[in-house]
């Protein structure tokens, strides 16, 4: 089967420009674009027959569909993945979306403020649904304290070495005794030597695998339960920020579409595995488009998602923003939107820490 380049290079210039000026079309209006339509648009004088046996051409081709009777067409996933690739010509951020996000940036120290701002700017820009996943708190960790609140729940505290603070809830295995939590925490504490969370539960199974003997059992059975909280309900500080969902329900789209979007809501509602709209975006820096099942985490939903990596002052990835809604966007202006956003993201977080 070919591929959208290969289509796109074997295309005549009648042809490519009949498809661009279809796939446009569609993207500003939403409406199947017909033959009479393309015979005004045109620069060359062109029969509206010619004009119908070129959209054939394309259908066969798979890059265009027919949604009624009508002769107008609209794109396929195909026809807007080679589009995007191919002929889409992304514009200049202009200055007044740029003042817009740029005036959600305050004075405030707190990240998650500022990227709840950010998220409403960026669906108030692009009227659609904004998406950012905040930072996991990666800062090294100063001190670790298990505390007894009853027999069935306990305390696990993490101070890091910025001065941020975490607590969590958790029911600790029985028989737990203050003896066993203080022989727990400072097994920890020895191990702690400036080391990020993430990196701390490596060397922590690697010393209890190594040193089963000199820990008391409950207080390895503690270790675990205290770690599982971290790292099983500690991927929801790794917060999905979803903005703008009434850009997406407003309007007068078909009612068809309308329950697409609400499954992509509750889609983001149930996500559980949050760290996978980060994988969205590991295999390059840089803006990249999804379209319809191309997107994993919402392809029921038949949406389309243009993401971006934002990077710490280390140049690594430690979050994401987005804008998501039907693949009718406006993908050459939402594009460099996300892009500049990212990067403000990752300057101003870089800034603060």
């Amino acid at each position: 089967m070919q591929d959208g380049a290969q289509i796109l290079s074997e295309m005549n210039d009648r042809s490519r420009e009949v498809f661009r000026q279809v796939v446009e079309g569609y993207l500003a209006n939403g409406e199947p674009v017909g033959s009479r339509t393309l015979t005004r648009s045109l620069s060359e004088k062109v029969s509206a027959a010619t004009i119908r046996n070129v959209m054939q051409d394309l259908e066969f081709l798979g890059l265009l569909g027919s949604p009624h009777i009508s002769a107008g067409r609209v794109p396929t996933q195909k026809g807007l993945r080679m589009f995007v690739d191919g002929l889409l010509e992304v514009d200049d951020l202009n200055n007044d979306d740029r003042d817009k996000i740029n005036s959600t940036v305050g004075n405030g120290s707190d990240v998650g403020d500022l990227l709840d701002r950010v998220g409403s700017a960026l669906s108030g820009v692009t009227q659609g649904a904004s998406l950012v996943l905040t930072p996991k708190h990666e800062a090294p960790i100063k001190h670790i304290e298990f505390v007894s609140l009853s027999a069935e729940r306990a305390l696990v505290v993490l101070v890091f070495a910025d001065g941020h603070v975490e607590n969590r809830l958790f029911t600790p295995p029985p028989g737990q005794t203050p003896s066993s939590m203080r022989e727990a925490a400072n097994f920890l504490n020895a191990l702690m030597e400036g080391r990020t969370l993430s990196e701390l539960q490596t060397v922590i199974r690697r010393e209890i695998s190594a040193r089963r003997q000199e820990i008391d059992v409950l207080a390895r059975d503690l270790i675990d339960s205290g770690l599982a909280v971290w790292e099983n309900e500690g991927e929801h500080h790794e917060r999905l920020i979803v903005r703008g969902r009434s850009n997406l329900l407003a309007g007068e789209a078909p009612e068809e579409e309308l329950e697409r979007i609400r499954s992509l809501f509750d889609d983001l509602e149930r996500k559980r595995d949050i760290a996978d709209f980060l994988e969205l975006t590991q295999d390059g820096d840089g803006v990249r488009i999804f379209i319809g099942s191309e997107n994993k985490l919402f392809s029921l939903s038949g949406s389309s998602l243009v993401v971006s990596p934002y990077m710490n002052a280390d140049r690594k990835i430690i979050g994401a923003v987005g804008v998501i809604g039907p693949t009718r966007l406006n993908y050459g202006r939402i594009v460099p939107i996300v892009d500049y956003t990212a990067q403000l993201v990752g300057k101003l977080i870089s800034d603060r820490s």
